[in-house]
């Protein structure tokens, strides 16, 4: 069914605009006269044509964190009237009625539509990948195969809230940071292109020999203000060429490796992918989604390619008749507790709540990770720009003293 914009005059006298789904524009005008709406204009909505990505580049196709976010409170409210009885059809007409934006509105008239039409909720969520994973399309096909859609959604509502607090809080503790390194890159260069010229024009006046510190130091400054654009060109090229190195395999496999062997960041790194790891794959257990593609569906999750390598040497091993922890152990990626809880969950056969308890304890740890590298990236900062700031500041004093004893 065609999906109309319209713009139309309600009773008070306001224009209202929004979009609604009818087989002509004549039957769209019918529906919102019902609703006492007046239009003025309707004309057929155009469909946005999907962008592709390459590599990490940005797209249309990524799930974005805000979009997460809407899409965790548009699950919530669809497993809360899915449990007060209200059919799957009705309860995707309210969140129309109820979306957060005209984007997200779009989405959920083209799902009810095709699900009106005889296709499952979880086939009609995958026709848009720029808003559910295929962990969303997968665990809501499990919830509706078991006919536990409502407790399924509450769950999947649930992991996407905690995946977006695990991200946001690497991002938190950076912003006071990024924040001093902003502050700073602006105080030095407006220091090295209106300070220091006027400084060492009056200097290079007196016709002496200039120390070395300051024959650097009005390099420096003549150089970043007769060849700015160069050096903007170069950092913009420097950065183009990083993400098309990380984004073919084996740039991706070099980069996470050395990511993962830094001090102070690797560790937390180590263990943000771990409580990731640990969460995805215990919430597509416990809806009822199959152990092989469970595993499949966390690997896509994961942002770090030797995970993913791992998790794929694990999926290969089970397909053999191997058992999860054995060859996770044998990759030598995951920690030796990760490995022998999860075999205990096997025997046990509760995997999903050992995996829970896993992700809990890496979730804590995070957070303590990220304190710690807090603790030790403002110093620093602090260090580097005070040595920046003392160098500028040496390099202009030195000549002004030998003018003095002269």
């Amino acid at each position: 069914m065609p999906i109309f914009e319209y713009k139309a005059i309600d009773s008070a006298n306001k224009v209202k605009k929004g979009l609604i789904d009818a087989d002509t524009p004549r039957d769209a005008r019918l529906k919102l006269k019902k609703e006492r709406l007046f239009v003025t204009d309707i004309h057929q909505a155009k469909k946005r044509r999907p962008v592709l990505s390459i590599g990490n580049l940005t797209s249309d196709a990524t799930v974005t964190k805000q979009k997460m976010e809407q899409i965790a409170a548009v699950t919530r409210q669809m497993a809360s009237l899915l449990q007060a009885g209200i059919p799957l059809a009705e309860t995707l007409r309210m969140i129309i009625e109820q979306a957060p934006d005209k984007k997200i509105e779009s989405v959920f008239r083209d799902i009810r539509e095709k699900v009106t039409q005889g296709m499952t909720l979880g086939d009609a969520v995958m026709q848009h990948p720029g808003y559910f994973t295929d962990l969303y399309a997968n665990m809501v096909k499990a919830g509706e195969s078991a006919g536990s859609l409502d407790k399924v959604l509450v769950r999947l509502a649930g992991f996407l809230q905690t995946q977006t607090r695990l991200k946001n809080k690497v991002g938190a503790a950076l912003v006071y940071p990024s924040i001093m390194v902003i502050v700073g890159i602006i105080v030095v260069a407006i220091l090295m292109t209106f300070v220091v010229p006027k400084v060492t024009q009056l200097i290079r006046g007196q016709g002496k020999e200039l120390p070395l510190p300051t024959e650097i130091l009005i390099w420096v400054s003549d150089f970043l203000v007769n060849w700015w654009l160069l050096v903007f060109i170069g950092a913009l090229l420097v950065m183009i060429a990083f993400q098309l190195f990380i984004a073919s395999d084996g740039g991706r496999l070099v980069f996470d490796r050395c990511k993962l062997a830094l001090p102070v960041f690797g560790d937390l790194a180590r263990k943000q992918s771990m409580a990731r790891f640990s969460i995805t794959l215990a919430t597509l257990l416990r809806s009822g989604v199959p152990a092989l593609q469970a595993i499949q569906v966390t690997k896509a999750v994961l942002d770090n390619k030797i995970l993913q390598n791992a998790l794929q040497v694990v999926h290969d091993s089970v397909i053999e008749g191997s058992d999860i922890a054995t060859p996770m152990k044998q990759t030598g990626v995951f920690p030796p507790t990760v490995c022998y809880m999860v075999g205990v969950g096997e025997q046990a056969g509760n995997v999903e709540e050992m995996l829970e308890r896993i992700g809990a304890t890496y979730d804590e740890e995070v957070d303590l990770a990220t304190q710690k590298m807090t603790a030790v990236i403002e110093p620093l900062i602090i260090v580097a720009l005070a040595v920046i700031v003392a160098a500028i500041v040496i390099a202009i004093v030195l000549p002004l003293m030998q003018l003095q004893k002269s």
